[in-house]
């Protein structure tokens, strides 16, 4: 249920506008009350941000089971490699572009989206450093190069998105790979 109120919810933003859509909106378009919406949400803003969560999780969790000795930034690419099946598979005149969009144009949206990117990154960072360890090759605890290749990772993602999202004939796929090759 909570996806179908985040899928009506994105839609009806991407119709209507951000600030001129209510959750009173939200909650008719999916036969809810107001309050039910509530329990499947917090905010609002979690109604558009809250499956990058869901996505956040599985490129976590993905990250975790990469071969130990892989580098760390194929591993870095693969996670991100996550994101494009759910990005490309639904065609750039669905809802995933115009969210995206919605989100990099609305201010409250944005700073919700780079506060969960960052909350990400300081889980990969963790993740590395574990990881190294495990391979028997720790980063010492002053060594920046997890947070340098997570930050940088992250910023091609960042630049991928709106490169896609300014160009119609690139699948995000291509695009996303042409960012990280940069840094190859």
């Amino acid at each position: 249920m909570q996806w179908e109120i985040a899928e009506s919810a994105g839609s009806l933003f991407v119709e209507q506008g951000y600030d001129e859509t209510t959750i009173d909106d939200v909650a008719a378009a999916v036969g809810m009350s107001k309050r039910s919406v509530f329990r499947y949400f917090e905010t609002k803003e979690d109604l558009v941000l809250g499956k990058f969560d869901a996505l956040a999780n599985a490129m976590l969790a993905g990250l975790r089971v990469r071969p130990a000795d892989e580098s760390t930034w194929e591993s870095l690419r693969a996670m991100l490699a996550f994101l494009v099946p759910h990005i490309d598979s639904q065609g750039r005149d669905s809802v995933t572009a115009p969210l995206q969009r919605l989100i990099f144009e609305t201010p409250v949206l944005l700073a919700g989206y780079l506060e969960r990117q960052h909350q990400v990154q300081k889980s990969v960072v963790s993740i590395l450093r574990e990881r190294a360890v495990d391979s028997g090759r720790p980063f010492a605890a002053n060594d920046p190069a997890p947070r340098v290749l997570t930050a940088a990772a992250f910023g091609c993602l960042m630049v991928a998105q709106q490169v896609w999202l300014e160009n119609d004939e690139d699948s995000f796929a291509r695009v996303l790979d042409r960012a990280l090759s940069i840094l190859d």
